[in-house]
C-alpha cells in the first residue's frame, strides 16, 4: 500500500504525526511504501528569522497564546519520544527545505532528510530557511555538502516544487499532516497510532474486496 504524507517541516503536528505513523507501521503486517508530499503552511518569504514564538504570537493573538499552544503540542510530542524546544526554534520559509527533500529522493535519503529537518527546526534551533544550514543538515545524512549547496543555489527543482504545491491544494489538502492511503483514502491530523492502524486495516480490506 502506498501512503502519501502531506506535511511541512515547520509543522509540529506533522512531526508528531510522522512518529505516530511510524508506531502504527511497526504493528502493521502489510507492505507499505511511503511518499512524502510537500505543503507550505505559510509561503510568505522570511527576510530575517525571528523567534518562532514571536512569529506565532503575531498570528494567534499574542505570545502568551502562542506559548499555550506550544506547550500543548510539546506535551503530545513528548508522548511519542520527541522534544520540541520552542524557545530555540526560529521562523523559516520551507520552500528550499522541500526542494532539498526532493533532491534527496534520488539518493534514497528522503526519510532521513525529513527527520533531520524536523529535528534541526524543533530541537536544535537551526534556521532551515538558510541554504548553508540546509546543506550542513544534508551532510549529516550522508550527502555532499557542496553538491547540495550548488543545487539549492540553482533553479533546479523550483518549477517542479511549485507544481507539487499547487497540486496539493487542487486535490483538497488544506491542513497537514494529511495521509492519503492507496491513492484515495485521506486521514487528516496527527492521529493516534491505533487510529492509523485501524485505517490501514480498513483500507486493506476495501482494496482486497475491490480487487
Amino acid at each position: 500500500m502506498e501512503i502519501e504524507i502531506y506535511a511541512d517541516v515547520v509543522c509540529p503536528w506533522c512531526y508528531v504525526g510522522k512518529r505516530r505513523l511510524e508506531q502504527a507501521l511497526a504493528a502493521y503486517e502489510g507492505s507499505v511504501t511511503l511518499r512524502y508530499r510537500p505543503f507550505q503552511l505559510d509561503p510568505t518569504p522570511v527576510a530575517e528569522p525571528r523567534p518562532l514564538l514571536e512569529g506565532l504570537g503575531a498570528k494567534f493573538g499574542g505570545v502568551a497564546r502562542a506559548r499555550q499552544m506550544a506547550d500543548h503540542v510539546a506535551g503530545a510530542a513528548a508522548g511519542v519520544g520527541l522534544k520540541l524546544d520552542f524557545d530555540r526554534a526560529v521562523t523559516a520559509n520551507t520552500f528550499d527545505a522541500h526542494r532539498l527533500v526532493r533532491f534527496t529522493e534520488a539518493h534514497d535519503r528522503a526519510a532521513e532528510m525529513i527527520e533531520a529537518l524536523f529535528q534541526a527546526h524543533f530541537t536544535d534551533g537551526v534556521d532551515i530557511g538558510s541554504r548553508p544550514a540546509l546543506a550542513s543538515i544534508a551532510a549529516t545524512v550522508g550527502l555532499d555538502e557542496t553538491e547540495v549547496r550548488d543545487f539549492l543555489d540553482s533553479d533546479a527543482g523550483v518549477a517542479e516544487l511549485r507544481a507539487e504545491l499547487a497540486e496539493a491544494r487542487s486535490v483538497g489538502v488544506t491542513s497537514v499532516p494529511t495521509f492519503v492511503l492507496a491513492g484515495k483514502y485521506a486521514v487528516s491530523g496527527a492521529q493516534e497510532p491505533e487510529t492509523l492502524l485501524a485505517a490501514l486495516a480498513e483500507v486493506e480490506r476495501r482494496e482486497s474486496s475491490a480487487g
